[in-house]
């Protein structure tokens, strides 16, 4: 039974340090600067082209689709407050969010 905790503890532990910035050093890890791309064309988040997809609730959300990495978050007003502006219906998106990148989609 101490055996079988350990080795829980032990993958717990590994699996939480998965999700830690990995810069460790040069050429080791990823950068820890959120605002660039890390797939294959490798640029600024802000080259990419936004959207808006509205939730079922009829709330905003920024989208973004690079292709191979996609990127969604609410879309606030200067209070923190959600966006609800009903220009969509829910469950639609509107603008050209997966222009900005090279990589194909099929969608």
């Amino acid at each position: 039974m101490q055996k079988t905790k350990f080795i829980a503890v032990t993958a717990c532990v590994l699996g939480l340090a998965a999700c830690a910035d990995m810069e460790a050093g040069p050429g080791v890890g990823f950068k820890a600067d959120k605002s660039f791309d890390r797939g294959f064309d490798k640029k600024p988040l802000s080259e990419l082209q936004a959207g808006i997809w509205v939730d079922p609730n009829g709330c905003d959300h920024w989208i973004v689709d690079d292709g191979v990495e996609g990127y969604l978050s609410p879309r606030l007003d200067r209070d923190g407050k959600p966006v609800c502006s009903g220009d969509v219906p829910p469950t639609y998106t509107s603008g050209d969010f997966k222009r900005g990148s090279n990589v194909p989609d099929p969608n």
